[in-house]
């Protein structure tokens, strides 16, 4: 049975989120210091988003709770959410958390999957009725939207990763935004670098997944993200291209869902985040393809088995908890 987002799941979702987003510490920085003055605690150098362990996961926790208000107004933690957002995304914080961008040392700050998750967020947010959440993040929006500006023209290679470090993913999430509010030269300039770094990709072998560090497939994400910047006309000739084997279900590993043995392990935890992103994936590629294709079946059938085999470990040991709950929301939703 195919598995979605129930108000059920929503409620449970957000109260994980409401309990970590403002959680201090544990706290992993990822800040570049230039002398001593830059020693202070994580909500002095980032207002909003000091919780969570690290600031992206924060940033993505926000984005679950803006996309759980939008689509359940109605659950009891929607009251929490409104009153969170009220008190974080304000002004005077926006700003704290743009005077720390401006930095000289943090123009690689968080790059690229915090740019994306941060423009995510903000397409969600412009979404949601209460516009002021939207308006009041713009100048942060739009600092993380200079910065895949300046970055992706001089960028010669992708990252391939399955980590925090994938461009793929971080444009994928990037071309959300772009789209929703309507930003035509970052959406131009999203497709032409996913044209040039992956257009020519083809057989993809996914010989490096899973490994020990993992959250995302390196493979089934730059698809994801080809699909997403791509016309269907385009796409779907260079998807038979990349993934020819689909039928015969190889790259035999993309079915498979990734074998998690310690949950208090940070690094190992992220294959938990693996199989997540490879439901999202494979539910969203699937629905890409004509009706009646042999390869749709098999695709839901490996996104149901990734599924199943994370869901059940949303929560439990903080090293995952803090942040996987969006990832299952993603997969959730596709």
């Amino acid at each position: 049975m195919r598995q979605s987002l129930t108000a059920e799941t929503a409620q449970h979702f957000a109260a994980i989120a409401l309990g970590h987003v403002g959680r201090e510490y544990p706290n992993k920085p990822a800040n570049v210091f230039s002398g001593p003055e830059d020693a202070k605690t994580p909500s002095e150098l980032h207002p909003i988003f000091h919780g969570s362990l690290d600031w992206h996961s924060c940033v993505h926790g926000y984005w679950m709770m803006a996309h759980i208000l939008r689509t359940f107004p109605d659950i009891p933690a929607a009251e929490s959410i409104r009153a969170l957002f009220d008190a974080m995304l304000v002004p005077d914080k926006v700003a704290g958390e743009c005077a720390y961008q401006a930095k000289p040392t943090s123009r690689g700050f968080e790059r690229p999957y915090g740019w994306g998750w941060l423009l995510k967020l903000s397409a969600e947010l412009s979404l949601l009725d209460e516009r002021c959440w939207f308006e009041n993040l713009k100048p942060l929006s739009d600092v993380f939207t200079g910065r895949f500006t300046d970055f992706l023209p001089v960028a010669t290679y992708p990252v391939r990763v399955g980590t925090h470090f994938n461009t793929a993913f971080a444009m994928r999430l990037a071309a959300d935004y772009a789209e929703t509010i309507g930003d035509t030269a970052l959406l131009g300039l999203l497709t032409e670098t996913a044209l040039r770094w992956y257009g020519k990709d083809e057989a993809c072998p996914a010989w490096g997944e899973p490994s020990g560090d993992d959250f995302l497939s390196s493979a089934l994400v730059e698809a994801e993200c080809m699909r997403r910047l791509m016309p269907a006309e385009g796409f779907l000739p260079w998807f038979d291209r990349f993934l020819p084997e689909i039928v015969a279900r190889r790259p035999a590993t993309l079915f498979s869902p990734a074998s998690v043995s310690d949950r208090s392990d940070g690094k190992i935890a992220h294959l938990d985040g693996l199989n997540l992103s490879r439901a999202w994936c494979w539910r969203s590629l699937a629905k890409a393809l004509p009706q009646g294709d042999p390869r749709r079946p098999i695709m839901e059938k490996a996104a149901e088995d990734h599924l199943a085999s994370a869901l059940p470990h949303v929560e439990g040991d903080y090293m995952g908890e803090h942040w996987l709950a969006s990832f299952a929301t993603l997969a959730l939703e596709a």
